[in-house]
């Protein structure tokens, strides 16, 4: 067990559900976390949790939020997914301005993202789409093909635009995603980490890995380790290819985070924390900050709040590796 450091304030009735992090050029360091209920992206300290505002309110224009889920910092730039705009929207953090929106054409119960930096204001965007049948049900096998989108962001200052590219997605074998949200990219191994939350013993309770270019790599991890459904997704990176990534177990009772090698994918060892349970969507920084010297790991606390860890003592709590 690892002891938070903090929570942010308890807003049980908000339906929190995922946090990332800006580290602003000014030396502001923002954590936001998306409210469905609240049809809002709220906004904290991120070194004490104090609450410092609330972004949108319920609606379909930009700088509004209709259930957002999924969150992604990058640069200057906060990405929110919002399951019932059937978007994804861009927010310029500087002003803090809904600046464009994505997805609308292709997206249908879009959940979690993945943003992979290109270079020069571009950025290539994935985004987990749980799309049902019309009895609310997993569409056939057949029907799976374009469980992941993939869009091209283009940026310049406080305007954006993008484009989509391509959907993909298994129909068939071990490689078929059922139930979608959570998705991590590393690009240095050409990996595309997709949480597979059917809970099935045979099917689900497991990361699925493509490649960045939608193929299934044939390998799926941490079937008989996870016990409930499989959630936000992490990784901690060092220096050279290695590292580690971090995967939520989501339970009501127990909630674990199990951490397996950023090379290999084998399994290195779990942690939970006192209070954290139900968890959602998980942030990592490794930025030093003065409470944190080896950076933060934020987690959803049962819809209602962000916990913060100190991540030095989860990784050498586990007897892993610290980045220095």
């Amino acid at each position: 067990m690892v002891k938070e450091t903090f929570f942010t304030t308890d807003q049980t009735r908000e339906n929190i559900d995922s946090p990332a992090v800006w580290h602003a050029p000014d030396g502001r360091n923002l954590l936001f976390a998306t409210s469905k209920a609240g049809h809002s992206v709220n906004v904290f300290d991120a070194e004490n949790g104090a609450m410092i505002r609330r972004l949108g309110g319920l609606g379909s224009e930009l700088g509004q939020f209709n259930r957002p889920n999924g969150v992604w910092v990058v640069d200057d730039y906060m990405l929110v997914v919002e399951r019932d705009n059937r978007r994804v929207q861009v927010v310029y953090l500087p002003t803090m301005v809904g600046i464009a929106s994505f997805g609308e054409e292709q997206l249908g119960k879009p959940y979690g993202l993945y943003v992979k930096p290109l270079g020069q204001g571009e950025y290539e965007v994935y985004v987990a789409d749980n799309y049902e049948t019309s009895e609310g049900e997993i569409p056939a096998d057949k029907d799976l093909g374009h469980r992941v989108n993939r869009y091209l962001l283009e940026t310049a200052g406080s305007t954006a635009d993008a484009e989509w590219e391509s959907a993909f997605g298994a129909v068939s074998g071990d490689g078929r995603l059922y139930v979608v949200e959570s998705i991590y990219g590393d690009p240095i191994h050409n990996r595309l980490l997709v949480a597979e939350e059917l809970e099935d013993s045979k099917k689900g309770r497991q990361v699925k890995v493509y490649d960045l270019d939608g193929k299934f790599t044939g390998t799926t991890f941490g079937q008989g380790i996870f016990k409930y459904q499989v959630e936000g997704i992490a990784l901690y990176e060092m220096s050279d290819r290695t590292g580690y990534w971090i995967v939520t177990d989501q339970g009501k009772v127990e909630n674990w985070f199990h951490v397996f090698d950023r090379e290999s994918l084998e399994y290195r060892g779990s942690f939970s924390g006192e209070r954290t349970l139900n968890t959602d969507g998980i942030w990592l920084s490794q930025k030093p900050l003065s409470r944190f010297p080896h950076g933060v790991f934020y987690a959803c606390d049962n819809d209602r709040a962000i916990s913060a860890f100190d991540l030095g003592e989860v990784i050498q709590g586990l007897g892993l590796k610290v980045e220095e």
